[in-house]
């Protein structure tokens, strides 16, 4: 009867189910992780829910690091921020086949793995789009000086958003909402930055920006169409550096449109046949 160890989509939640699942000295193919609300149950398994402590994600994530390296820890770090369901149980494979190897920090070169090639992608692809953002992140300020932005990503990037922009503005009070996960990356100036989770209200923030912010809009989008060079277009070079998914709420490709901001002219590139 193989034991599967259900646990929220947490990195407390992962890392305590790896504690459990570790202590059981069980292989690969006799324990696992399933997420909350992503368990695609199976004949001839027990599923356990997970009593979720920091203390057991303290005891995992020491033990990750004292005995896989730092390399295999950021890769495991970022596969948690990732989106795929089956996240969990990637890193605990990987775990399992490291105890296995004569040098466990050395695991991170045995792709041919599955579970270990699982986790380099996600934390690959994690990374890829912080990167992404770390560049196409735009703010605009607040009536209260606050500086805002919104963004729409398919992981849980805020985490490596933080070191970032705290160092750029670090004098400045400002806040970055993932509106596909529901939670704000908020900075107070002078401050470390924080995570908060269940947002409300944000509609109201968005409609409380600061008088001149409409002019700066304008001048911004009149300099990106001023160095535009139409006889050289190439929308899918463009789309190669700057890829439609980021555009929706970058400053360059919107428009003011009854006090509200909207999609500009690069999603009209899809009515074109342009994918």
């Amino acid at each position: 009867m193989k034991k599967i160890y259900v646990c929220s989509d947490t990195q407390i939640g992962i890392f305590s189910a790896i504690y459990e699942a570790w202590k059981t000295k069980l292989e690969e193919d006799g324990v696992g992780i399933a997420l909350c609300g992503m368990v695609d149950q199976a004949l001839f398994c027990e599923y356990l829910e997970v009593q979720e402590e920091e203390k057991k994600m303290l005891a995992v994530e020491k033990m990750i690091r004292k005995h896989l390296g730092e390399y295999a820890y950021w890769n495991i770090y970022h596969a948690l921020l990732s989106h795929d369901e089956k996240k969990g149980d990637a890193i605990l494979g990987m775990m399992l086949a490291a105890r296995k190897i004569p040098d466990s920090k050395r695991i991170m070169e045995h792709l041919t793995h599955p579970k270990v090639e699982k986790v380099f992608s996600l934390g690959r692809k994690v990374a890829n789009e912080a990167h992404y953002y770390h560049e196409f992140v735009r703010f605009s300020e607040l009536e209260n000086g606050i500086l805002f932005s919104e963004i729409e990503p398919r992981n849980r990037i805020l985490s490596c958003l933080g070191e970032h922009f705290s160092n750029r503005f670090p004098l400045e009070n400002w806040m970055i909402y993932d509106r596909t996960h529901d939670m704000a990356l908020v900075h107070e100036k002078g401050k470390k930055w924080t995570l908060v989770h269940d947002i409300q209200k944000v509609g109201e923030i968005k409609g409380q920006f600061a008088t001149c912010e409409s002019l700066y809009v304008e001048l911004w989008q009149v300099f990106f169409r001023s160095i535009s060079i139409k006889e050289r277009e190439s929308h899918e070079r463009q789309r190669q550096n700057l890829p439609l998914l980021f555009r929706s709420h970058m400053t360059e490709f919107q428009e003011q449109n009854g006090g509200s901001v909207c999609y500009n002219q690069y999603v009209n590139t899809e009515k074109r046949g342009i994918q």
